[in-house]
Order: structure tokens, then C-alpha cells, then sequence
């Protein structure tokens, strides 16, 4: 419920400001963004074995986890591949993150070998699905490790899916409070 009532200060609203200060991350298309969610895991498993890094790795690392989070993990219905879904900026942040660390790590000694084998693998993926030619209005804007893209909680309502994990989880926890918490009645009674 705190997250629903949070306002949200959007870092991007897809105006024609400059992104704030810090590493400026390249946009991504909606179709790019589609194939680079298939191949994060891969992205990070290269990330974490790196064991020399610097602050602009790390920088990218931590801003693309913070950014998941902030998307609730990549779970929200839509979040990738409508663009209605209140959840669906912030996932082209995270993502767009997760390729400017494949191509940082390309430039890294200790990860160059392996970055530019998954950067090949994930072109010839992007040519094979026509991923550069799927557009939406996130398309085109850059993003930045100087700050955040929330979600737009206030749309969760008119987002028929979002809205239904949301009121499921609440729906779960309400039942699993219930069960925990009326036991324990039940049997001082």
C-alpha cells in the first residue's frame, strides 16, 4: 500500500530535458528491450564473476539492480511488452542499464572476451526478431545512473492487470496474516 500512495518524482517523463547528471545511458527500442530481458540473466551471471571492477562498472551494476527493484522485479504483467503498463519506462531503464554494462564490460580486459560473445549472440537475436523496428514512446529517451525512473503508481488503477497483482498480493497477505495471527488466537482462546 506505501508504494501505491508514494508520488513520484519522474526522473523521465519523455520531455525534452537532459537526463540528470551521472553516466548517461543510451535508449533502447521496445523490441530491443524485449530481447535484451531474455539474455539479463546472462548479463549480471558476467557481471558478478568480474572480481576487478571500477566506479564506472559498478555505477551501471547497482543503478540496473536499483532500477529492478524499483520496477518490483520484472513480475508486474505487462511491464515488458505493453506500453500502457505503468511499470513499462522504468523497465526500459533497467534494461537499457543492463545493455550499457554488456557494452562497458566489452571494454573491460577480464570481460572482454565473453561481453562480446553475448553482445554477438544478442545482435543476431535483435536481427532475427526485426527488434530495432518496434517502436514506443520510450524509445527514445536516454536514461541516466543520476536517477530513478518510478513506476507511475497513480495509473496502477486504470492498469487492469497491474492492479489485479496488486490487489492479489494484498489479497495473500491479508489471508497469510490471518492464518498466522488467528491461529495463534484461536488456540489462546
Amino acid at each position: 500500500m506505501a508504494l501505491l500512495t508514494t508520488t513520484s518524482a519522474q526522473a523521465h517523463s519523455g520531455s525534452s530535458t537532459p537526463p540528470p547528471p551521472g553516466i548517461q545511458i543510451p535508449s533502447l527500442t521496445h523490441g530491443q528491450m524485449a530481447v535484451i530481458a531474455r539474455y539479463r540473466g546472462d548479463i549480471l551471471a558476467l557481471a558478478q564473476a568480474q572480481t576487478v571492477t571500477d566506479p564506472t562498472f559498478r555505477r551501471l551494476y547497482n543503478h540496473g539492480n536499483l532500477q529492478f527493484t524499483y520496477c518490483l522485479w520484472g513480475l508486474m504483467p505487462g511491464s515488458l511488452g505493453d506500453e500502457e503498463s505503468p511499470f513499462n519506462e522504468c523497465s526500459h531503464a533497467y534494461l537499457a542499464t543492463a545493455k550499457a554494462l554488456l557494452t562497458y564490460m566489452a571494454t573491460m580486459s577480464s570481460a572482454a572476451h565473453e561481453a562480446k560473445a553475448l553482445i554477438s549472440a544478442i545482435d543476431a537475436d535483435m536481427v532475427r526478431s526485426g527488434a530495432s523496428w518496434i517502436l514506443c514512446q520510450y524509445s527514445g529517451e536516454a536514461f541516466s545512473t543520476g536517477a530513478v525512473v518510478e513506476p507511475r503508481w497513480r495509473e496502477m488503477v486504470f492498469h487492469l492487470p497491474s492492479l489485479a497483482v496488486v490487489l492479489a498480493m494484498i489479497a495473500a497477505m491479508m489471508t497469510a496474516a490471518w492464518s498466522i495471527f488467528g491461529a495463534r488466537r484461536a488456540r489462546a482462546v
